[in-house]
């Protein structure tokens, strides 16, 4: 099959690649001096049934097989206080485990553009 035809999720490598992404970046951001206040209090079945939104999330985006059942992003994350700096220390940690995980320049540049299209529903007052 042609590189240019293979949807998104299938060049991210599928389900486990998207998910080994997942179970990298999470926890980054759940350890994050600034990021981590939003796990404060959280049980662990709370924080792993979020994962799997995630996990699902991003693979139905990129293209693949999965079906996400979670609410939209701006209902996600509405009353969290999400603010521009912490937009950017979370993009900081998706482009370190882009790099850890040796995503292609490609590839990297359609996640990010993907991740860019969510922030007015993420960040308040994001634009």
């Amino acid at each position: 099959m042609n590189n240019n035809k293979k949807t998104l999720y299938e060049r991210l490598g599928g389900y486990d690649a998207i998910t080994a992404v997942a179970n990298d970046l999470l926890p980054r951001l759940r350890t994050d001096s600034q990021l981590g206040r939003f796990w404060t209090h959280r049980g662990e079945d709370g924080i792993m049934r979020e994962k799997q939104f995630l996990i699902d999330f991003l693979c139905e985006s990129a293209g693949g097989p999965t079906y996400y059942r979670g609410r939209d992003m701006a209902l996600c994350h509405r009353g969290m206080r999400i603010s521009e700096s912490d937009w950017n220390v979370f993009l900081g940690h998706a482009a370190a485990t882009l790099t850890k995980f040796q995503v292609p320049e490609g590839e990297q540049r359609e996640v990010v553009a993907f991740v860019q299209s969510l922030k007015k529903d993420i960040v308040e007052g994001g634009t």
